[in-house]
């Protein structure tokens, strides 16, 4: 597919393609117990669930991006406004993938040798389990409540959120507009006391695909890492070689790759009239950590750009890392250029708000003024769409997102939502704890 489009075809987040019908219908077919009519997708539909006896409940409503005649241009519409994101609290992920409340697992950026070979301790790669490629809540949940019960303006500071979710869910979101047919996604939202529940639904034949990559994109995969191995260290300074190492290891090496150790920033802020709540991992902070996102910063690889279409494709990726760290406050971004080899060839940094200046103009650029009206459009199109849950039921919501389709939202019926809970403690996707405390909450407030 060409990437050279006119801006016009993203004024409002629309991609041009002749067969969007034919292949919306195939898949709305794959998707759903029952063929479903334009006017069944605006109203819903009782269907009977083959696996069970009983009917439930279905609705199904479309969303498309409205096409460029149907708003004004980016110059003349008011831009959706987003609040400077706030750091409410932190916490790490230790080696074992215990989660705890310090700044334990805290990096701090040093300069990357040239000519590093990111293919360095491939063989001793420790990879997170299965069970974390589901991108589950429960950590940012515990972080939630941590700020909920701390003294001073904890509980204020999270009153009226609208959205929890992690920076990975909100950044697939945003970026939509300009995704191709391989950026599909779909996720699992479940609506409680007015605030929306994100998390991306990952089936277990995909969780098991991504732990089971092809060699190559298992070595291209680990390059990041070991990029971010070469950029950090415990200290704000790097220090001398412990001597007792020799030549084993290369020069800058902060420790071998363990995915199981993060540092974690959890956000407040606003797009529109939402409120957010966000999480996501933070590489590392420069000099010093003030307690706010104003330090941080994000570690990228990126092939070394040998021409023009190389740099297309460069300009392609910025989208996505603009918005990573937009999302969470992080102002700088240090990407290292590496040969198809692995061995890093250049160290570049970018500040983060000034990447759209890098691509406004150029054929097929992205403009981030779509991409929040957009995500602004979509949270008030879900929020309308989903429905409370009430009492001791869960309801759980898929919403997926095809590229020149739109959203569609609909109900999970019994047996997706045995496959959401999986056997464990869960209301839903939501952990038993924290629904139990939603409950006791609920139940303080009728009772006052």
């Amino acid at each position: 597919m060409s990437l050279k489009r006119d801006r016009d075809d993203f004024v409002n987040g629309t991609r041009e393609e002749e067969d969007g019908e034919e292949r919306g219908g195939k898949r709305m077919k794959e998707s759903s117990s029952a063929i479903l009519d334009e006017e069944t997708l605006a109203s819903g539909s009782r269907v009977v669930d083959e696996h069970h006896e009983h009917e439930y409940e279905e609705r199904v409503l479309s969303y498309s991006l409205p096409s460029s005649s149907s708003s004004p241009s980016p110059s003349k519409r008011r831009p959706t406004p987003f609040q400077q994101p706030t750091q409410l609290t932190t916490f790490s992920y230790t080696p074992t993938r215990d989660l705890v409340f310090d700044n334990s697992a805290l990096k701090y950026y040093v300069e990357p040798p040239r000519g590093a070979k990111l293919d360095y301790g491939y063989e001793r790669w420790v990879r997170r389990g299965l069970e974390e490629e589901k991108g589950r809540l429960d950590s940012l949940l515990r972080a939630l409540e941590k700020v909920r019960e701390g003294e001073g303006e904890g509980k204020e500071r999270v009153r009226g959120l609208g959205v929890v979710s992690w920076r990975g869910v909100l950044t697939k979101i945003l970026t939509a507009p300009y995704g191709e047919e391989r950026d599909a996604w779909e996720l699992n939202v479940m609506k409680v006391d007015e605030t929306l529940y994100f998390e991306e639904f990952v089936s277990d034949a995909k969780a098991k695909e991504k732990q089971n990559m092809n060699p190559r994109q298992s070595m291209q995969t680990y390059y990041g890492y070991a990029f971010e191995s070469y950029c950090t260290a415990d200290t704000p300074r790097r220090s001398n070689p412990d001597a007792t190492q020799g030549t084993r290891v290369p020069f800058g090496w902060s420790g071998d790759v363990n995915n199981n150790v993060q540092w974690c920033s959890v956000v407040r802020t606003k797009l529109g009239n939402t409120r957010i709540l966000i999480g996501g991992e933070v590489d590392c902070v420069r000099e010093k950590y003030t307690g706010q996102p104003d330090t941080f910063v994000e570690l990228k690889t990126s092939l070394t750009i040998r021409g023009a279409h190389d740099e297309a494709r460069f300009e392609k990726k910025l989208l996505k890392f603009y918005f990573q760290s937009f999302l969470l406050g992080v102002p700088e971004i240090v990407v290292g250029f590496r040969t198809p080899g692995g061995v890093v060839s250049t160290v570049q940094t970018f500040r983060t708000v000034e990447i759209p200046r890098l691509v406004r103009g150029k054929p097929g650029a992205w403009d981030p003024v779509q991409c929040l009206d957009w995500g602004n459009r979509f949270l008030e199109f879900v929020k309308e769409s989903v429905e409370e849950c009430h009492g001791s039921r869960a309801r759980v919501w898929r919403v997926g997102f095809s590229p020149g389709e739109g959203v569609r939202v609909r109900e999970l019926n019994e047996t997706e939502m045995a496959e959401v809970e999986a056997g464990e403690d869960r209301v839903g996707f939501l952990p038993g704890w924290y629904w139990r405390g939603l409950a006791a909450a609920w139940e303080e407030r009728r009772t006052d």
